[in-house]
């Protein structure tokens, strides 16, 4: 039987959706999934490093999210500049849409763009009558459901404290609970996936697998290849991190009944589609930590993948009656 979008709908009351970080990153809430005896716990995430073993390596992605926030200079069109295609050229997304058909035109900073083309997808792709770069004087592109404008205390918070490659138009949430001391207690390893706007667009078929991610830039160092390949166990610190892995681990074409100690991760710089959800065999990934995610989206089918759908959606409904905070200044969920 086909899996259908309906499957992954749940009911999430609106004052559950964090609308600001908490005064620590430490202080988040954790919620454990023993998928072995299908039990769930309540815990803080300080107590993280409690439930790995002494071989056990966190990767994590250490991409780091762009200012790509800017206003047009009357305040009218609001853009999201997703990519700098060259001198004068970028791809953005624009609210609202209907302002910049093919041929509009507007004015950040006294610099002119034009509407060149619009993607299938609704990007638009401009032209500008300087070479700016458009994320200096930028704000950080927090997501629709966070209902405020982003302010400074945003530029530190919606950044994890290891962010290094700039790339990103979101942030790797599950990494934001960390602070350097906790981090420097636990061996870890960092990939890059630059997350664009193909980890949040939504799934508009019922019929799941007829959905398509876009392609991430992702890169894997050889000495994060290294300590991976080294590692006994891998505890892939949310999504972006496990579709890295498995992408990186698919494209060695081994055997589907291969044992971990047998998987091998290259040193590369490539990009992932890779659409995870129900069945899937994990090649790579042992332990999932991440936050809870969005109702019908690619990334609560990743997770149910992992976890198996109907007890991931038991986990939600226990942190939903618990008061969990949800989405990307939420808590999290570790998944054993």
């Amino acid at each position: 039987m086909n899996a259908r979008l309906s499957d992954y709908d749940y009911n999430l009351p609106r004052d559950l959706i964090a609308q600001r970080p908490l005064q620590r990153r430490e202080n988040s809430r954790m919620l454990v999934l023993h998928r072995a005896e299908q039990t769930i716990a309540h815990h803080q995430f300080r107590e993280l490093k409690t439930f790995l073993k002494p071989a056990d390596l966190l990767v994590l992605n250490d991409t780091r999210v762009l200012p790509a926030r800017r206003f047009s200079d009357d305040g009218t069109i609001e853009f999201l500049f997703v990519e700098r295609l060259g001198p004068n050229r970028w791809k953005c997304l624009v609210k609202p849409g209907r302002k910049m058909r093919v041929g509009a035109t507007a004015k950040i900073d006294h610099v002119s763009m034009l509407v060149e083309d619009i993607t299938d997808d609704g990007e638009r792709i401009v032209t500008l009558d300087e070479d700016v770069d458009l994320y200096a004087g930028g704000s950080m592109p927090l997501p629709p459901y966070i209902k405020r404008p982003s302010d400074d205390r945003d530029a530190a918070r919606y950044q994890t404290t290891f962010a290094h490659a700039a790339g990103a138009i979101a942030a790797p949430t599950a990494g934001l609970h960390f602070t350097p001391e906790i981090l420097n207690e636990i061996p870890h390893a960092f990939v890059t996936l630059h997350v664009g706007q193909g980890t949040f667009l939504p799934v508009r078929s019922e019929e799941v697998a007829k959905h398509r991610m876009h392609a991430e830039r992702f890169s894997v160092s050889p000495e994060a290849a290294d300590k991976i390949n080294n590692a006994q166990r891998i505890v892939a610190v949310g999504t972006t991190v496990v579709r890295v892995l498995e992408t990186a681990a698919r494209s060695n074409r081994l055997p589907t009944d291969v044992s971990s100690k047998e998987r091998q991760i290259e040193p590369q710089s490539s990009q992932t589609a890779l659409f995870i959800y129900p069945p899937y065999r994990f090649r790579a990934v042992d332990v999932l930590l991440t936050n809870f995610h969005l109702p019908r989206s690619t990334l609560l089918m990743l997770v149910s993948a992992f976890a198996g759908r109907e007890f991931l959606l038991r986990a939600y409904e226990e942190a939903i009656r618990g008061r969990y905070r949800f989405f990307s200044y939420g808590d999290c969920m570790l998944v054993l």
